[in-house]
């Protein structure tokens, strides 16, 4: 067997995988991609204090490795994962606004997840990933998401909280975010995140550069930057203390990525499970090449997987025409100069709807999979989980400490297995 398709050109209503439509549709359609994939994507960085145009290029980059890792045989498109801002806040006390002045060690943080996660990737090629459901199955993948979303609360508080026409400004924010994901076409809700930035940024304009009732958005920068030229490269630094909070982040990794993996596989009604293991390797090198780099850890994202359900165009290819332009436009000074003028009260908003979302899709994922809450296993596993990172508790071996996040992941994949000790098989059905 090849080990690319040779995409036959089809006009079915449905395309799979290893086909694709004329070319003068297929360009839209990674367009289309591109534009899922942006709001979140942009998001992510600014709020780790990154430069979201070094994410916009290694989301591309690192799209085509998940792309030659998964021999072209797994539409996906990689962007920032959220999974790493809780952790990378923690680790450089971050402050919420402007460039990160700790972002090398954090970017150390972001490889060592980067290289476990493809550790792992290669024990599941070589030995299946039943292993890996077992050790992380629905109550305890849904129990440390949802404590991530919690660890950042104090995080969204404070992007929200300030004077009257902030917390204006924040709130709307959101409340556009929420409109569009309830009330809009399904195309449009798609990239509610793009369009809550909109909504955001045009009402500082009106407010701010308009009426003078606030701080208005400043275009200087935008103005002296250039069309094109090379990104401002940011060097890594290996620290324990990071890496060892950070690199954590990759068992988060491991469990999004096989839900997206086998949900694709669902909607194409094709078995992917050989390419998981692939598909973990593919997403640590990228992990690790954006860390060396100075961009975000990344991920597989449902955003793109949601526009995927709508088309039915399943086509690897257009994922390769989105990585593209990606990289052409992380070549842009201008477009990153774009990113970084939208406003602190915009991303204050943003922060509390993505990460009320971010718990509030772990419960959907336990609803989805029928955890049994009547179990007790599974009520002490989530409940001491969610304090552990709502409560940010933090352990400290010598020069070593680990957070909320971290301590979360521990408590939850050990004590779940402690208890699952001596169950009769028929007690142990649910996870």
């Amino acid at each position: 067997m090849r080990y690319f398709p040779s995409w036959s050109l089809t006009r079915s209503s449905t395309v799979m995988p290893d086909e694709r439509l004329p070319w003068g549709e297929m360009f839209p359609m990674g367009l289309q991609h591109l534009v899922a994939m942006s709001g979140a994507t942009i998001l992510g960085p600014l709020l780790m204090g990154f430069d979201p145009n070094l994410a916009i290029l290694f989301s591309g980059i690192g799209t085509l490795i998940f792309f030659i890792c998964t021999a072209g045989r797994v539409p996906s498109y990689l962007g920032s994962s959220f999974a790493f801002i809780a952790v990378v806040i923690a680790a450089t006390g971050y402050a919420g606004t402007g460039p990160n002045p700790d972002i090398g060690g954090a970017l150390g943080g972001i490889i060592a997840a980067g290289a476990l996660y493809v550790a792992i990737g290669l024990v599941v090629m070589a030995t299946g990933t039943g292993w890996v459901e077992k050790l992380m199955p629905p109550a305890v993948t849904g129990a440390v998401g949802a404590a991530i979303g919690l660890n950042l609360a104090p995080v969204g508080i404070s992007g929200i909280t300030g004077d009257n026409m902030h917390m204006l400004v924040a709130l709307l924010t959101l409340l556009s975010v929420a409109a569009v994901s309830v009330y809009a076409p399904v195309a449009l809700r798609r990239v509610s995140i793009l369009v809550g930035i909109l909504a955001g940024y045009g009402l500082v304009l009106v407010l701010g550069n308009g009426l003078g009732l606030m701080p208005g958005v400043d275009f200087s920068g935008l103005a002296h930057a250039a069309w094109f030229g090379m990104p401002d490269f940011v060097a890594p630094r290996f620290e324990s203390s990071a890496m060892v909070m950070i690199a954590p982040v990759a068992f988060i990794l491991v469990a999004e990525n096989l839900g997206h993996i086998k949900a694709i596989g669902g909607m194409t009604k094709q078995n992917m499970d050989r390419y998981i293991g692939r598909g973990f390797v593919g997403d640590g090198l990228a992990t690790m090449l954006a860390g060396s780099g100075g961009g975000t850890g990344v991920t597989t994202y449902v955003e793109n997987m949601g526009v995927m359900a709508v088309t039915r165009v399943f086509s690897t290819l257009i994922f390769v025409i989105a990585a593209v332009i990606a990289i052409l436009l992380g070549f842009s000074p201008k477009f990153g100069a774009l990113l970084h003028t939208i406003p602190a009260p915009v991303l204050g908003g943003l922060g509390v709807a993505v990460f009320g979302l971010i718990a509030a899709a772990m419960v959907r994922l336990w609803v989805d999979n029928q955890v049994d809450f009547s179990d007790p296993r599974n009520l002490f596993t989530v409940g001491i989980t969610l304090i552990f990172g709502g409560g940010d508790f933090t352990v400290t071996f010598g020069g070593f400490a680990i957070g909320g996040i971290g301590t979360a992941t521990l408590a939850a994949i050990i004590l779940y297995q402690v208890l699952s000790i001596g169950r009769k098989k028929k007690d142990a059905i649910a996870a």
